[in-house]
């Protein structure tokens, strides 16, 4: 099913016209729950990736013995997923059965892997894959035609409190023989790290900045032209949730922001940066409901339908991920938000 994003409810551009200068295109990945192949677009999907390849590794110091079982966590989503869409028998409850419960209940964060030191070499988990012919104008180098992006699925890296991301850009006609059996880590430092299986409906729409990133006088006059927030009813279109960035994941187009950040992303080489894609916890929130796409709409309030992929990012935001304009294969640049 491709999915389509209602037209904003103003032409921002015909009441500002300046901001078409800084009109970019992103494309909305809208994942989906579903069961990729090697060779389709995903987010936690198999990867294309050649068999004579070795599996890329985390051997940056942090604990990684301590967490969730990254099987228990797929069980535990599939016995959920089977317990709340049966029809429960007269006199049954919904849900998990007693015996399912157990199971669920036994599942706890601990050290899983004691063996495993702080340094101990873990595969990175496979996170997303985009082919160009599905993500026009996918921020690659200019031979490759597919982006592989893969995480370290513990919060503690670089000095920060992020994931490690690990970029591969290919020419997928160069593959031959394909790796069957991809790596895991056995254990996540959150179940939040660990994407469903989803496949994509590619999307290309219009952004415009966070407001933040604008010129001062034009935030003044948007600000002015929404009107005093205490005087506006739940129908009010905002230049922050229904005119600028889009949510949900997406490849390229304007980072979404906290108040607070705004700052210009360079590489540490001192080259400027480019927003590659956005990797978002929910697809929408109560605040951009506008962005649901047409074909959501009747069950946009369903339990689950705005977190397809299971990933949670800091506390429901977002990261996004920023690649040095200069050089593809510097290190990745994270700003989280939320």
């Amino acid at each position: 099913m491709s999915r389509t994003t209602p037209s904003r409810p103003v032409d921002i551009e015909s009441v500002f016209p300046e901001l078409a200068a800084h009109r970019r295109t992103a494309t909305r990945l809208h994942p989906r729950p579903g069961v990729p192949g090697h060779h389709d677009s995903s987010v936690g999907g198999p990867l294309l990736w050649p068999a004579d390849e070795p599996w890329p590794v985390c051997t940056e110091r942090h604990r990684r013995g301590y967490g969730e079982r990254t099987a228990d966590v797929r069980l535990s989503r599939r016995i959920l997923d089977e317990a709340w869409s049966r029809v429960p028998a007269p006199g049954q409850r919904p849900g998990p059965t007693d015996e399912e419960g157990n199971v669920l209940r036994s599942f706890k964060r601990a050290r899983h892997a004691p063996s495993l030191g702080d340094t101990d070499p873990v595969p990175l988990l496979a996170l997303a894959q985009l082919f160009r012919r599905d993500v026009p104008g996918l921020a690659v180098p200019a031979r490759c035609d597919l982006l592989q992006i893969l995480w370290c699925p513990f919060d503690a890296h670089h000095g920060r409190h992020e994931p490690a991301v690990a970029l591969r850009g290919r020419r997928s006609a160069e593959i031959g023989e394909v790796l069957a059996d991809q790596p895991e880590p056995e254990v996540v430092g959150s179940e939040g790290y660990v994407p469903a299986s989803c496949l994509l409906d590619p999307e290309q729409v219009v952004e415009h900045p966070d407001i933040g990133r604008l010129p001062h006088d034009v935030r003044e006059r948007i600000d002015a032209w929404e009107g005093d927030e205490d005087d506006l009813d739940e129908d009010a279109v905002l230049y922050r949730s229904d005119l600028s960035v889009a949510p949900g994941w997406k490849a390229g187009g304007h980072a979404p922001w906290k108040s607070t950040e705004h700052v210009d992303v360079v590489c540490p080489c001192g080259a400027p940066t480019d927003l590659l894609m956005t990797v978002a916890s929910q697809e929408w929130d109560a605040g951009n409901r506008s962005w649901i796409p047409q074909e959501d709409r009747a069950t946009a309030d369903v339990m689950g339908a705005n977190v397809p992929t299971r990933i949670t990012v800091g506390r429901w935001g977002s990261m996004n991920v920023f690649v040095c304009r200069a050089e593809f294969t510097h290190p990745p640049r994270l700003i989280l938000r939320g």
